[in-house]
């Protein structure tokens, strides 16, 4: 972890990590109201129309939301970017996994829904602490590293929240709403799975790179970054809708 930190001294690695924080700064603004767990207005209308059991769409709307969901994507990445063996990503994955699915699946059930910005901004900071956490941060700022399996868990509850919140905003139709939330949880995992797979195959490549420790403090740094923007999108939208 000290070879991270040494990262920041290059300046070159510093010119990538402004030119980085530039780029993805215009991605994400470009993102119009910045909602990550927005459904599209596509999926949205879709989801109104329907009634009783669909259980193919509903899957299919799973897996999309998990691999166009940024801020998904950008939190599975800060979770396995230092975890080497299948097993132990296969422990923090499951976790998170869970965290997500019962929060979405309770939170529409019973009709539990947060205001939007606000959860939004607090999955930002999940990738922050995330990030924060891979730098060793924590064991420097604190003397201490906080439990990363319990974050996991945690943070899931809230990304899972996040997801709930806009569905009840769709108004689903009673009329087979348990399977059809079932068979979205499905595709959601099974989004996960590919997008897990794409993640450790660069990760598996980049790894082998003599230079991977010096670039992941870039990266993680990139990673904080983006979470510190999404949070500040997501509180000044807030403020601006109150």
């Amino acid at each position: 972890m000290n070879t991270v930190h040494r990262g920041w001294t290059d300046p070159g690695i510093r010119r990538i990590v402004i030119l980085s924080f530039i780029a993805l700064s215009a991605l994400v603004l470009s993102a119009g109201n910045a909602l990550a767990h927005a459904v599209t207005e596509g999926d949205a209308g879709y989801i109104q129309e329907i009634w009783g059991v669909n259980i193919i769409p509903f899957m299919y709307l799973g897996a999309k939301h998990m691999v166009t969901g940024y801020d998904h994507i950008l939190f599975l990445l800060g979770v396995v970017f230092f975890l080497y063996r299948m097993k132990d990503v296969g422990i923090y994955v499951s976790l998170f996994a869970i965290g997500h699915s019962t929060t979405m699946l309770a939170g529409v059930w019973f009709g539990w829904g947060i205001n939007a910005y606000i959860i939004d901004a607090i999955i930002g900071l999940s990738v922050v602490y995330k990030a924060l956490d891979n730098l060793g941060a924590y064991q420097r700022w604190f003397g201490f590293q906080p439990n990363t399996k319990a974050a996991t868990l945690i943070f899931g509850f809230f990304h899972g929240t996040g997801l709930a919140t806009k569905i009840l905003d769709y108004e689903i139709a009673s009329e087979g709403l348990l399977a059809n939330l079932l068979a979205f949880n499905v595709g959601v995992e099974l989004g996960q799975i590919m997008a897990l797979a794409v993640i450790l195959i660069v990760m598996g490549f980049w790894r082998k790179s003599p230079n991977f420790f010096r670039q992941a403090y870039t990266a993680n740094v990139v990673m904080m970054s983006m979470g510190f923007i999404l949070m500040g999108l997501q509180i000044t939208g807030y403020f601006v809708a109150t």
